[in-house]
């Protein structure tokens, strides 16, 4: 499975031009012919500006559209990043997934709000996982703060997911900790994970987004390295690696949930 995953730089509160730079964005990402392409976490409205509500996508709709033309004319699965989106009087981060004939086979929002930012305060939490299949492929995935919950991970494993992906709006202070916590969500699964940043401002204020978008397999390794170019970075999964540590090591032989209390 060839991915390509867009690591860009968006414009906090504008909606107009983020969506030309994610149109852009696209457009040289299949460039690479790959398989899947895989963009950030609120991409429509960057992350907070304080009149997210007053600019979220109504229902997803210009989002669904975008994104459900751009896979059936390219004939490419996309993992549609999240985006601020109203449904009914409530506020959403949402994943939508489209497959390669431009039909939506998922939609998730995401669980586990950062309230040290005050996300809580704007978005509803979402209340269940999310598994899809991608040309034969269980994958699944996760937003941004909900990588720091294992057993959220661990979910999603266990329905067999053999990829994870995690559109993300990280900022550069925690770099260390968006490093470590993607190879061991990998290694613990036994699974891969592409995790994708943005770069560039966060804010006005000089916050600044860490950029190490990557794709890392189940040992831990790098499969594309993290960085902070503003680029299509693209990578191959091998379904083999996942065989062969689960012959040698296989967690989920061992696991022992008649003991475990969480």
């Amino acid at each position: 499975m060839k991915v390509a995953i867009v690591q860009t730089a968006l414009i906090q509160g504008q909606v107009a031009r983020n969506m030309q730079i994610i149109q852009d964005a696209l457009t040289e990402a299949a460039l690479a012919n790959p398989d899947v392409i895989v963009l950030p976490e609120l991409w429509n409205t960057s992350f907070l500006p304080e009149n997210v509500h007053e600019i979220a996508d109504i229902d997803g709709k210009e989002t669904r559209a975008l994104l459900s033309t751009f896979a059936k004319s390219n004939h490419v699965n996309i993992v549609g990043g999240s985006v601020a989106n109203i449904r009914g009087n409530d506020l959403f981060n949402t994943v939508y997934v489209y497959d390669r004939e431009g039909s939506k086979i998922a939609a998730y929002d995401k669980a586990h709000l950062f309230s040290p930012a005050g996300e809580n305060d704007y978005f509803k939490a979402g209340t269940e996982s999310v598994t899809f299949e991608l040309d034969g492929v269980t994958c699944g995935v996760v937003t941004c703060y909900d990588l720091r919950f294992p057993e959220w991970v661990r979910e999603l494993a266990l329905a067999d997911a053999q990829v994870v992906f995690v559109p993300a709006a990280w900022p550069a202070t925690r770099n260390v900790h968006w490093d470590v916590l993607n190879r061991a969500r990998a290694i613990e699964n036994q699974m891969y994970v592409v995790a994708v940043n943005s770069i560039g401002l966060v804010n006005p204020t000089g916050d600044v987004y860490g950029g190490h978008s990557v794709i890392v397999d189940p040992w831990g390794s790098y499969v594309v390295e993290p960085d902070d170019d503003n680029e299509i970075k693209v990578g191959e999964i091998d379904f083999d690696v996942i065989d062969g540590i689960r012959s040698k090591i296989n967690v989920f032989n061992d696991r022992r949930p008649d003991i475990y209390t969480i």
